[in-house]
């Protein structure tokens, strides 16, 4: 570093690295279900029936507040794929959204990975696939 300069170098984001499979998150549940799906119907049924059981005992990812890469991988699942973080109380059809965080994409077919910038504030979020139909993983920044 060059005298008389200061260093406005800014940390780098922490890379969160998740894996879906078919109707499920890997890293929130820690038990891959070997669930069978070729389209997203096949797995809104899977969790409607046992969707709540398993958020029962699926770890809740606790983070400091900062910047965040969710690198999100595609591990088998035939059919596009997304990722969808956001504010717990978010509700997309409220025409006045405010401050609230909402991070979504999909594009991920079998065997890409996709990452998905944000920078997280202390409070809860949820964080799941619409594409893929997984349960509302939760996700405490403090």
């Amino acid at each position: 570093m060059m005298a008389g300069f200061a260093s406005t170098a800014m940390a780098a984001p922490k890379i969160i690295e998740i894996t879906q499979v078919p109707c499920q998150f890997l890293e929130a549940e820690t038990t891959n279900h070997h669930y069978t799906s070729s389209k997203k119907a096949d797995c809104v049924a899977i969790n409607k029936q046992s969707g709540d059981q398993r958020l029962e005992s699926a770890a809740v990812m606790t983070l400091e507040p900062g910047d965040y890469i969710f690198r999100v991988a595609n591990d088998n699942v035939p059919y596009e794929v997304g990722f969808w973080l956001r504010d717990k109380d978010y509700d997309w059809t409220d025409k006045v959204l405010g401050q609230k965080l909402s991070v979504s994409g999909g594009g991920l077919f079998k065997g890409k990975t996709k990452d998905y910038a944000v920078t997280l504030e202390p409070g809860e979020y949820l964080y799941s696939c619409p594409l893929n139909t997984t349960p509302n993983y939760k996700l405490v920044v403090k």
